[in-house]
This record gives structure tokens, C-alpha cells and sequence, in this order.
């Protein structure tokens, strides 16, 4: 896969990968008149040909932006209605969707995504490709990955996948070595070498942040956009930051996912012409300053990578 090319969007510089990643889309979500229905207008569908779209599209996401709102206003100029349905969760999101309840979500990676299928016997598909969050190691008490004492805390998300990410972000920034083939999930159980004799804090991955300052930790692994603007963190602050937009971090390019029947809707094209709209880019730049960055990945790569991750996580 080759490597990284950048270009201009409203005088603002997005990241794409050529290949799995090219483009520019964002964060974003489903279809909710049936297809058919009356007040629908014909659209490119996102499985190919041209299909009926609906007029109003109910997305689940886990918060309220500036950039969801830049999102909507957008997509109602090309006469789709976005509605966002906000939840506190991680589960609701796509449970939602399953049931009927919206018809799409916007908040999550495809390693994610991956974990909800095996688990729920769920077949929850990408639409498009969204964005990509800028993860790294951060600490309240010191200024280098070298002033972190030895048999510190270092605190890590919970769930498997963004368990996997700190990770392998721990790896590449010279702190432990990981077994071989390890895959995309591992684990604390991993790790073949722990120099600094570093323990593992395992929390919710949305709470991290608020344990921030907590002073039993000698760091923490998440993504810089998880941080409240009220604490200042950015990605200048971290002391190790991944190359979010890297090939090897496709699993974790978030997605605009729903049910394999709704995926027919024409609607989607409609939504991801408004998320590439530099207006859209423009919000999102100025809410997260760089933190989360717009990329656009083939749907068929996406799908394929999902099948590929999904079968890793069956297997156990």
C-alpha cells in the first residue's frame, strides 16, 4: 500500500491514504424513510447503480458537535434531513441500528465494529469512511517518555480493540516488545518484554481522560480528541503521538455504518458529498485542532478489511 499524500481542502490541509485510504469524507450515518417511500429522490447508492434515497436519516452518535451541526446544515441543502439521536454509550450505538431503532451510527472504527458483529452475531456493514483520531501516550506529572519511572501505572483502554491500539502505540514508542503475531487484539498477555516493569490500568476507554491527573498514573494511551478543550491537551502535549493516518492504522478509520439492507439507500451519497464539503472541514478542524483528522478508504476496502478482522476475532 503506498504511503501518504496530502492536499488542500478550503485553504486547510487533510490527510489521505493512497490505496485503503484516498480521499476526503467524515463522520456520519444511515437511512431512514424506506426506500420507495414517497419524498424520496433518486441518488448514486453506496453499494453501486443508482437508488432510491430517502429524505431523513436518523444517525446514533456517542456527542454533540459543532461539527455534527455543520454536517446537518449541509446535507438539508441537498434536501436530506440528518437527525443525530446522542448516546452515552458505546453499545447503544449499534444495538440501535440492529433493532430499528435508527438507521445508522457514526462512532466508530471498523476493529470496533468487527468486535460488535462477532459478539452479537450481528452483520452491521460500512457505508463510508469518516475520520481517524490521533492517539499517543500523555501524562500530568512528566514532561518525556524517559522521566516516566520505572513500575509506573500506564493506564489503557478496556475493550479489545482500543486495548489493541495502546498497545501497539506502547510498542512503537520503545516501551515494551509484543510476542510475534500477536494480530489485531492484544492483550497485556502480549507483551514479551516490559523493561520498566510498567503495570496496566484498564478503564473505559471515554474516562480516560478524566483520570488524567489522577496520581497513581505515570501516563495514559488515548486519542488526543478524547480530551476535554477545558483540560488543553492537544497533540502537542503528547509524549509519544502515533501516525494516525499510517497504513498499518486502517482498522481503526472510523465509519458511517448500518444494517446490509439499508446500505441500499441512495441517502448515502447525498450524506457523504456533505461530509467532503470544505465547510464541513473547516468545523472539524476548528473543534479538534488537527486531533481527528478526514480520510477516505474505498468501500469495498473497508468491507474487506471488516470481513478479515472479523474472522481474527471469531477465532478468538
Amino acid at each position: 500500500m503506498a504511503d501518504l499524500i496530502r492536499r488542500r481542502i478550503a485553504g486547510r490541509t487533510t490527510t489521505a491514504l493512497v490505496g485503503a485510504l484516498i480521499a476526503a469524507g467524515l463522520l456520519a450515518g444511515c437511512a431512514a424513510t424506506p426506500a420507495g417511500e414517497a419524498g424520496g429522490t433518486a441518488a448514486p447508492g453506496a453499494d453501486g447503480g443508482t437508488a432510491v434515497a430517502s429524505t431523513t436519516l436518523r444517525i446514533a452518535t456517542s456527542d454533540d458537535s459543532e461539527f455534527q451541526d455543520a454536517i446537518k446544515e449541509v446535507a438539508a441543502e441537498d434536501g436530506l434531513t440528518v437527525e443525530w439521536v446522542n448516546l452515552d454509550d458505546w453499545v447503544l450505538p449499534n444495538t440501535q441500528v440492529v433493532d430499528g431503532t435508527v438507521d445508522g451510527n457514526a462512532f466508530q472504527h471498523i476493529l470496533f465494529l468487527s468486535q460488535f458483529n462477532t459478539q452479537n452475531n450481528a452483520t452491521l456493514t460500512p457505508v463510508f469512511s469518516t475520520v481517524i483520531t490521533q492517539w499517543g501516550v500523555f501524562s500530568a506529572k512528566y514532561a518525556s517518555l524517559q522521566d516516566i519511572p520505572d513500575g509506573s501505572a500506564i493506564a489503557i483502554p478496556d475493550d479489545p480493540s482500543n486495548r489493541g491500539r495502546a498497545i501497539f502505540i506502547l510498542e512503537a514508542a520503545g516501551l515494551i516488545e509484543l510476542n510475534d503475531g500477536v494480530g489485531n487484539f492484544p492483550t497485556t498477555e502480549d507483551i514479551a518484554e516490559n523493561p520498566h516493569g510498567f503495570s496496566f490500568t484498564e478503564i473505559a476507554a471515554k474516562t480516560i481522560p478524566q483520570q488524567f491527573d489522577d496520581p497513581s498514573l505515570g501516563a495514559v494511551v488515548v486519542g488526543t480528541s478524547y480530551f476535554d478543550p477545558s483540560q488543553g491537551i492537544t497533540s502537542d502535549s503528547a509524549l509519544y503521538l502515533d501516525d494516525s493516518t499510517s497504513t498499518h492504522n486502517l482498522p481503526y478509520v472510523n465509519v458511517v455504518a448500518t444494517t446490509q439492507e439499508k446500505a441500499k439507500d441512495g441517502a448515502w451519497a447525498i450524506l457523504e458529498q456533505a461530509y467532503a464539503d470544505p465547510r464541513v472541514a473547516e468545523a472539524l478542524l476548528e473543534e479538534n485542532g488537527g486531533a481527528t483528522v478526514l480520510v477516505h478508504v474505498p468501500v469495498d476496502e473497508l468491507r474487506s478489511k471488516l470481513a478479515e478482522l472479523e474472522t481474527e476475532a471469531a477465532a478468538g
